[in-house]
């Protein structure tokens, strides 16, 4: 087939992994924003290259035209969590979607590959525009955690050594390393809440400080520098104390001071 041909069919699965990337990271941005934690930590895409797709469809004799029917992870997207928990939260959101619609599950976590493999798979239908119109697509997205991510790239790279044939003490550590991935997602999820208050905690005071920050910006605009200058000192000197109630009564004095030169301009300007 034509390079050219390849070209425009990946095109599609191209513009399907660069929106669903968007998609889920602003996601993130309005858990942040809401100082709410985000059960997804980050998320990744990619298009199968030409060589792995012929690949593929030799290993499995598929002929060129049921490609895009019966390869269904052309497009991959990878969403990372921080616990285990967060995996089916993921999924529960993906599946409320009207822009997603889920196809099938393998749940790798119940039922772990006897290489010790674990994760969560859907493959979603995923429509597109293009230039010819609509096109509904087959995407995979593999929901795991950090650790789970860092054991199977290990693995991945290993199987790509070892050409699918490892040999058995490599095969044998990695069973063991698999082991130790469940252990410290156990381990972290029995921390899980003190985790996600202190990260709820950081975040809320990274948005309070750019909150503060913005008002104090706007009030060189307002009112003369000497003033504005002595309450960039008292944000200097709440932001030192490391403590959140501080700045959350800073901030709220703050808005009411901002809201107060705003109607004197806006009065000063009627005059």
């Amino acid at each position: 087939m034509e390079i050219q041909l390849w070209r425009s069919i990946l095109s599609s699965y191209e513009l399907a992994v660069q929106e669903l990337i968007i998609k889920f990271e602003h996601l993130i941005k309005e858990y942040r924003t809401n100082d709410r934690y985000s059960p997804i930590e980050e998320v990744t895409g990619r298009v199968k290259s030409i060589s792995s797709l012929l690949e593929k469809m030799q290993r499995k004799n598929i002929p060129m035209f049921r490609m895009e029917e019966e390869i269904e992870d052309i497009a991959g997207i990878r969403i990372i969590c921080q616990f285990e928990e967060d995996i089916a939260e993921v999924a529960r959101m993906i599946a409320a979607r009207k822009d997603m619609e889920i196809k099938s599950e393998k749940n790798y976590l119940t039922h772990m590959k006897e290489s010790g493999y674990r994760s969560y798979h859907l493959i979603i239908y995923y429509t597109v525009e293009t230039i010819y119109g609509p096109k509904r697509l087959q995407v995979e997205i593999q929901i795991r955690t950090l650790a789970m991510n860092f054991w199977a790239t290990i693995e991945h790279s290993l199987q790509y050594k070892y050409k699918g044939n490892m040999p058995p003490h490599v095969t044998e550590r990695l069973s063991k390393a698999a082991d130790a991935i469940i252990a410290l997602d156990q381990e972290m999820s029995s921390v899980r809440n003190e985790i996600m208050d202190a990260q709820n905690s950081s975040q809320m005071q990274s948005n309070l400080v750019s909150d503060i920050l913005s008002n104090i910006e706007n009030l060189y605009k307002l009112t003369n520098k000497r003033e504005v200058a002595k309450i960039q000192d008292e944000f200097l000197r709440v932001y030192e104390t490391k403590d959140l109630q501080q700045l959350e009564r800073f901030h709220r004095q703050l808005d009411i001071i901002a809201e107060s030169y705003r109607a004197q301009a806006v009065s000063t300007s009627i005059k």
